[in-house]
């Protein structure tokens, strides 16, 4: 079966140009089928800022109302996204930068969750893997910005983790998957403060036993859930480290790696 990467990125790699120019040149090396998936930074933030549009975050989530729409839309799926495309170009690495609306890649609907309100943030229905398929058999790394759209003429502003770990998941029918998640640490640690205390491989067992005993701190539960989750739903590994150690990620010399 061919073999097919999808890696996400945040904040931590988006906001720092060297990091950034760093990752960027590994992943134009990596000679695999690929899709990126990036986050947004904090310049949709600042930007609104400057602009007097008040940003609310739930659980780390931004209530995204009209006029912050139109920002993250701009910055993500415009500045970011295509900043990344002509960096990739550079290192002739040929890549296309997309929205879920783009070709209808991924559709979803808003978020309804009790009495909150998330204004234009959006949860994943489907993706479309005939349209995804078709652009990574032209030899097209896919650059994917973390906006959706709901069919109705709506964008939508969707979690960039659930985006990596959704296409990764629907891909994983016509492809051996990778998901990689790039993080600020250099992996699981069993120090939160320690690097060098990188939990080199999880498997449900030693999980439930991580947790038994406290050694996971609370913020990391949440990502190796969603990781065992994608294992089950078909994908082949997870990978979590840092981004601008990609190549070494993928090889196992790097990083968390999460195996059925």
């Amino acid at each position: 079966m061919k073999k097919l990467l999808v890696i996400k990125i945040g904040g931590n790699i988006i906001d720092d140009d060297s990091k950034l120019s760093l990752f960027l040149s590994e992943f134009s090396s990596i000679n695999e089928r690929k899709i990126l998936v990036h986050g947004g930074g904090k310049l949709a933030t600042r930007i609104a800022e400057q602009l007097g549009i008040e940003q609310q975050l739930i659980d780390g989530r931004r209530i995204t109302d009209a006029e912050t729409l139109k920002i993250v839309t701009m910055v993500y799926a415009g500045y970011i996204n295509k900043n990344i495309v002509a960096i990739l170009q550079q290192h002739g690495c040929n890549a296309i930068g997309i929205t879920g609306a783009d070709g209808n890649a991924i559709t979803a609907h808003k978020r309804i969750k009790g009495d909150i309100d998330y204004g234009f943030a959006g949860d994943i229905d489907a993706v479309n893997t005939s349209f995804i398929d078709h652009l990574l058999g032209r030899g097209t790394d896919i650059i994917i910005a973390p906006i959706t759209h709901d069919k109705n003429g709506q964008l939508l502003n969707t979690n960039a983790d659930t985006i990596a770990q959704e296409i990764a998941t629907a891909m994983s029918r016509f492809y051996e998957v990778s998901l990689v998640y790039g993080f600020e640490k250099a992996g699981v640690l069993m120090d939160a403060e320690k690097d060098e205390s990188v939990i080199h491989e999880i498997d449900p067992l030693l999980f439930t036993k991580l947790k038994a005993d406290n050694v996971i701190f609370a913020g990391m539960i949440p990502k190796l859930d969603n990781a065992f989750s994608a294992i089950e739903r078909g994908v082949k590994k997870v990978i979590i480290g840092k981004a601008e150690n990609i190549s070494e990620l993928i090889d196992g010399k790097k990083g968390t790696t999460i195996r059925k």
